[in-house]
């Protein structure tokens, strides 16, 4: 006997052997998928390149635009964009001589409305930044997206929004009227003081709407921010349009 292994002592080392290659396997596997979804938690950490998603919601914008709007550099606005774009956040069209980018998917800003909405209601230092900022904004009672769908629909209201034209032209809440917020002082004549006024910009942390709601009450009109923006009012599929307004 002695030198001879036992019959089941070698099927019990092919059984062991096989389920540890099995485990192997699903442990390589296991880690291989998830640091792939990782590759868009990785992109996402970043506040300079969520502020891009939110700007890239408006529309499709340029290198260059993104850095005049988020006050960085163009070399340094091009990194971020190259991190979202091999993430598939973002993609990229060439326009003559300049490169043009916008959101991959509708869903990732679906994403980062979650993720913000999330962190709104987990971090309590959120509110504070924007309390400490925007001091107004307690004593202006947002209009829901229910309220302003009702507003729409029995004409009560006068919907304005106070985004720069260009992002108007691009996609905005059927109806709105568009006068952008460094026009809105010159131009508070065509807007009646018997109606009441609901302004909207970017979504709920663009203070362009802010701003528009105090400078209308300071000049005795209704007016009320809606709570949201246009790309969460798109993004819910209510009625939108894209047409370039005319001035005055």
């Amino acid at each position: 006997m002695i030198g001879r292994r036992l019959p089941y002592l070698d099927k019990c080392s092919s059984e062991c052997l096989n389920t540890s290659m099995d485990r192997a396997a699903k442990r390589a596997f296991k880690t291989n998928l998830f640091e792939q979804f990782a590759r868009i938690g990785k992109a996402l950490a970043n506040g300079n390149r969520l502020e891009m998603l939110e700007l890239l919601a408006q529309k499709e914008r340029s290198v260059e635009e993104l850095g005049r709007l988020t006050e960085m550099s163009t070399a340094n606005t091009s990194q971020h964009l190259q991190v979202l774009r091999r993430a598939r956040l973002v993609d990229a069209t060439k326009d003559g001589l300049y490169v043009r980018y916008r959101l991959a998917d509708p869903r990732v800003f679906e994403l980062w409305q979650a993720l913000r909405d999330l962190g709104k209601d987990r971090i309590a230092e959120i509110d504070r930044v924007v309390h400490s900022f925007l001091k107004e904004r307690s004593t202006l009672k947002p209009v829901t997206t229910k309220e302003l769908r009702q507003r729409l629909k029995d004409g009560s209201a006068i919907i304005l929004d106070v985004r720069p034209a260009e992002e108007y032209g691009a996609g905005h809440i059927r109806g709105a009227r568009s006068i952008p917020l460094g026009e809105l002082k010159s131009r508070l004549r065509e807007l009646p003081k018997s109606r009441e006024i609901v302004a909207y910009c970017r979504g709920p942390y663009c203070v362009l709407a802010d701003e528009a709601v105090v400078l209308l009450r300071s000049h005795g009109l209704k007016a009320f921010r809606f709570e949201r923006g246009f790309p969460e009012w798109k993004a819910h599929g209510f009625p939108v349009e894209m047409a370039f307004p005319v001035a005055g």
